[in-house]
C-alpha cells in the first residue's frame, strides 16, 4: 500500500487535533470540515479498501465508530449524522486508506450544506436479484 496522509497521521509526522486513540484505532478532527464537529476515523491498519481489512482491524472499526457518533453528537448538539465510507477511485475515494467520515447535520441543513445525496434507485427482475442473491452468498 502506498504512503497517504493518513499512516503518516498515525506515525506522528503531520498533526491532528486527535479525539480518540487506541492500538487499533485513530479519531481526529477533519481540517476541511463539511459541518462543525466532522471527525474522521481510520484504522491503524494500512488498507486502502474496507474490503482488504482484516477482521480484527474490522471489529476494531465496530467497537469504536458507535462510540464516536455518541461523542460527536453529545459534544456538537446535533441531533443527526451522516456516516460516509468510500471504497476505490469509482466510489470518489480521494484518500487510499480505510476512513469514515462522522458529519454532524443541524436543522435546517439543506441542499447547500455541503452534502448531497442522490439515490437514483432501479428496478430490476426479481429473478436477477435473486441469482445476485445466490452468487453474493457462495462467495462468503
Amino acid at each position: 500500500m502506498s504512503d497517504t496522509i493518513f499512516s503518516r497521521i498515525i506515525r506522528g509526522e503531520i498533526p491532528c487535533h486527535r479525539v480518540y486513540e487506541d492500538a487499533h484505532m485513530l479519531a481526529f478532527m477533519d481540517i476541511n470540515p463539511i459541518a462543525r464537529g466532522h471527525t474522521l476515523v481510520i484504522p491503524k491498519q494500512p488498507a486502502p479498501t474496507l474490503d482488504a481489512l482484516s477482521d480484527d482491524a474490522a471489529a476494531a472499526v465496530g467497537r469504536v465508530l458507535p462510540r464516536l457518533c455518541r461523542a460527536v453528537i453529545q459534544a456538537t448538539g446535533a441531533r443527526s449524522y451522516n456516516i460516509l465510507q468510500n471504497n476505490g477511485a469509482a466510489a470518489h475515494q480521494a484518500v487510499f486508506h480505510v476512513h469514515f467520515h462522522i458529519i454532524p447535520r443541524y436543522a435546517g441543513d439543506g441542499p447547500g450544506s455541503g452534502l448531497g445525496i442522490v439515490w437514483p434507485a432501479t428496478r430490476p427482475e426479481a429473478g436477477e436479484i435473486a441469482e445476485l442473491a445466490m452468487q453474493i452468498a457462495a462467495a462468503i
